[in-house]
């Protein structure tokens, strides 16, 4: 039943689980297993590093901390880590993985949503968030907070990672099929190399389109749900030109234009559209478990929060510009349990979001 060819569900993960191929100190959690993906926790210290590193072909990460360690801080009881800085912190699970799976890590939905860029880094590792087969060692954090301090703890969850048996990505054709049974998105579906989305700068109701990151504010602690005033860390962007323009350096939250319904055989990847399309990055987060905007008594989809940073030159952001696309995977079979469906899913449903740290916003 679990035996299939693609992104392992939820049961295949509990068996890699039993089998010793996942493994943790302390023991993993039932609770931190997602539809499709294992929530990683960040263990008991973090290092302070010069710079952000690979371990690179042959090295280990301990190494290489040898080289770049400025200082390291003990979390227990709760530990500020700076923005503009960059850690290091051993995470709580480690890995034994067979030939021919594969492991690709994401930030997790509210760490991208605070401009908390977190990347997974591996013993011999020449690319973040990617492990190849047949690894074995520990795991490693490596984070940058670019807009907010944030107060951090052993066993809180930045990050996860995912698994695949051979080839897993939909071609066009097969997305297109799909997009005919499933619906993927609520509107046109405009598939090249993934199905492309747009960004809503329009809204049906009012003129708030976004959320841009104040520079200066208070420190934010990831356990505290619901807590934080929005007014004290975001401005606002309202318009009613169907534009705005983006500043370098800065990083804002917007929406989709289009409703996503991820079927419950499939998995989805945000991916950046093309350079050439604008001097703009989209998504640090941009992973979509199976069940996402679905609803077996016929939903409309969720849309998609874009995480937006800005590069060298201003940039104009027009509604309806197309920004990324998804790449839409075949599971290795159906999870278990789908997104929303009975765990906490924070952003089913959703539409303009602030992670959930933030109170909701009225009106």
């Amino acid at each position: 039943m679990t035996s299939g060819i693609g992104v392992l569900p939820s049961q295949r993960i509990e068996q890699m689980i039993g089998a010793g191929t996942l493994a943790g100190t302390p023991a993993i959690l039932t609770d931190q297993i997602q539809p499709a993906s294992l929530d990683l926790r960040l263990g008991d210290t973090a290092y302070r590093v010069r710079a952000s590193f690979l371990a690179g072909e042959g090295r280990t990460v301990a190494g290489r901390l040898d080289e770049f360690e400025m200082h390291r801080i003990r979390l227990d009881g709760g530990a500020v880590l700076e923005k503009g800085a960059v850690y290091v912190v051993p995470l709580m699970e480690r890995l034994a993985l067979p030939e021919g799976i594969q492991a690709v890590a994401n930030a997790k939905s509210s760490t991208g949503r605070l401009d908390l860029l977190t990347r997974l880094i591996t013993d011999e590792g020449v690319e973040f968030d990617r492990i190849a087969p047949g690894y074995t060692g520990p795991l490693y954090a490596e984070i940058c907070p670019q807009s907010f301090s944030v107060l951090v703890r052993p066993g809180m969850r930045l990050n996860q990672i995912r698994f695949r048996d051979g080839q897993a990505v939909l071609t066009d054709d097969e997305l297109q099929e799909r997009h005919a049974r499933h619906k993927l998105v609520d509107g046109v579906a405009q598939i090249d190399h993934g199905l492309a989305f747009s960004v809503d700068l329009k809204p049906r109701a009012g003129d708030l389109v976004g959320y841009r990151a104040k520079p200066h504010t208070g420190v934010i602690d990831l356990d505290r749900i619901g807590h934080y005033d929005p007014a004290e860390y975001w401005e606002p962007i309202h318009t009613d030109e169907g534009r705005i323009i983006l500043d370098p350096g800065a990083f804002y939250i917007l929406v989709s234009r289009e409703a996503v319904h991820i079927p419950p055989d499939c998995a989805a990847e945000m991916a950046p559209y093309l350079a050439m399309a604008g001097e703009f990055r989209v998504h640090y987060a941009g992973f979509f478990d199976p069940g996402f905007g679905h609803d077996a008594a016929g939903g409309a989809g969720s849309r998609g929060v874009l995480e937006v940073r800005c590069h060298e030159a201003p940039f104009v952001l027009e509604h309806g510009q197309v920004v990324g696309r998804l790449v839409y995977e075949r599971m290795a079979a159906v999870p278990d349990t789908l997104y929303g469906a009975g765990i906490k899913s924070n952003y089913q449903g959703q539409g303009l979001k602030l992670s959930k740290h933030f109170k909701a916003v009225s009106g």
